[in-house]
């Protein structure tokens, strides 16, 4: 995809959010409604092809190319959707709808010279359930050996298209997915199989959804989250508690050590320009034995994903979330990789991939 192009689909997915929540102020309705819909809504999504760069398992360097896959983000179901009359299921055996749809109320124009109105906007959450998908976990294998003590990365590594000011990027809440259905509901499917109850989790780089199981808010302890926008947080009904902080100004996490048992991190690894300083703070934050489950597709940001990141396929990334553990410290080797990417009837959905740490 051309650099026009992109920015094109940036600026237009910006604009359309903007006209949509500009805001000041923000309430939920109660939660969800009484009655969900559960009709299987498909979302027409437009079809990326992964890059076909080669990794060699052998070498002791990247064979680097542009990831054209990595593209800017789409409007999940924007105007085009279908209804499906066929019934669905997924592995789980849970009855869960497979989505969820609730009111963000918004106001705004509530200044001196502004025109106070409130407008509702219905989103839709996917639950991961009762789906068409099935979710096979395949092991990767690690292989990279890195350098044992000095990282071997450069500051222009960690450069970024757009240097300005995170806050302001992100500063209109984005009531949207940023991966198609398939990858969120195999991130769910993996967190149900893998999240034991009781847990305390953290969820960093976090949003309106963090693609937990619809259970968890019982049987886990905590759940707690920081993140980019304040109303994007508000709205995620998961969460017991948020914090809205940047990581890119200060990668301080503001818990006690030893607070969770969990921590997850969704497709947002490729924006942290201090990456294993974040993940300093997280092993302080979590309990000895305790994992992060950090997760990474194919899809992003192109301006505000770091420059060494847009060089590399997804086997790749895999390695350099490896590395940043190693050089974090105080996990336990080998760290774990899965490619839990969904099947199903189509051809094609966007990829997802774990890696997993746990704290020595």
């Amino acid at each position: 995809m051309h650099s026009t192009l992109k920015k094109s689909l940036l600026t237009l997915t910006c604009a359309i959010n903007a006209s949509l929540v500009v805001s000041l102020s923000l309430s939920l309705s109660s939660n969800m409604p009484s009655s969900h819909n559960t009709a299987n809504i498909i979302s027409s999504r437009a079809q990326f092809l992964r890059a076909a760069t080669v990794f060699t398992a052998a070498s002791s360097t990247f064979v680097t190319a542009s990831d054209p896959a990595c593209a800017a983000e789409e409007i999940t179901g924007a105007g085009v959707t279908s209804s499906s009359s066929s019934s669905s299921s997924s592995s789980s055996s849970l009855d869960n709808p497979r989505y969820l749809e609730s009111t963000v109320q918004m106001k705004y124009g509530t200044g001196p010279d502004g025109n106070p109105r409130t407008r509702g906007l219905l989103v839709r959450r996917f639950t991961g359930d009762s789906t068409p998908f099935t979710f096979p976990v395949r092991p990767v294998s690690l292989v990279k050996e890195w350098p044992e003590n000095k990282p071997p990365f450069r500051k222009e590594d960690f450069l970024r298209a757009d240097q300005q000011d995170d806050g302001s990027f992100y500063a209109i809440p984005r009531f949207v997915y940023h991966i198609d259905e398939a990858a969120v509901s195999s991130l769910t499917q993996y967190y149900r199989n893998n999240i034991p109850a009781g847990s305390d989790i953290l969820d960093i780089c976090s949003s309106w959804v963090s693609h937990y199981p619809l259970e968890f808010p019982k049987v886990m302890k905590r759940m707690s989250a920081t993140g980019m926008n304040f109303f994007e947080l508000k709205a995620n009904d998961q969460l017991t508690d948020f914090v809205a902080k940047d990581l890119n100004i200060d990668y301080k996490l503001p818990y006690d050590d030893e607070s969770f048992d969990v921590v997850t991190c969704v497709v947002s690894i490729d924006y942290l320009i201090n990456p294993i300083e974040v993940l300093s703070e997280v092993r302080r934050v979590l309990r000895p034995g305790g994992k992060v489950i950090i997760s990474q597709s194919n899809r992003c940001f192109p301006s505000k994903a770091i420059a060494m990141w847009l060089k590399m396929n997804d086997r790749q990334h895999l390695e350099l979330i490896n590395a940043y553990f190693q050089y974090a410290g105080g996990f336990v080797e080998p760290r774990k990789a899965f490619d839990i990417t969904a099947q199903g009837p189509d051809s094609y959905y966007d990829p997802m991939f774990i890696v997993e740490a746990v704290k020595a």
